[in-house]
């Protein structure tokens, strides 16, 4: 199928979804890492490649395309990232297990009492305390 508009949130919940294949758009990055969907990055510019770094570098949550010689992404390797990350390999399940990790850390500091919740709500009445 084939639609005009979706939102990115909701296809990126949705449990058939198994890995996104996202320009690691600092946006896309949280989504996915909030909902525990690994990544294939493929930057461009801007703040890309610093966030595909992270996510497999640091987090661990995906992998990065290679571009070849000629500066091209060829489709094998598009397809060698894919199935890294969804496949049953040390790299698929390591970047699986941090992906849901991440997931349940962004929960947890979004809950009642945490992190962000706490942070989010003392900003709030700093705010507020100056009416």
């Amino acid at each position: 199928m084939i639609v005009e508009w979706c939102s990115q949130v909701d296809v990126l919940a949705h449990p058939a979804v198994g890995c996104f294949l996202t320009h690691c758009g600092w946006n896309s990055t949280l989504e996915s890492m909030c909902l525990g969907v690994p990544m294939v990055g493929f930057p461009q510019f801007s703040d890309q490649q610093t966030n595909a770094k992270l996510v497999e570098d640091v987090w661990r949550t995906g992998v990065r395309v290679v571009v070849s010689e000629n500066g091209v992404v060829e489709g094998e390797e598009i397809r060698r990232c894919l199935e890294l990350v969804m496949g049953e390999g040390e790299v698929g399940e390591e970047v699986r297990r941090n992906a849901k990790k991440w997931k349940e850390l962004a929960r947890s500091a979004a809950g009642e009492g945490g992190t962000s919740h706490v942070n989010l709500k003392a900003f709030v009445d700093e705010i507020a305390s100056y009416s």
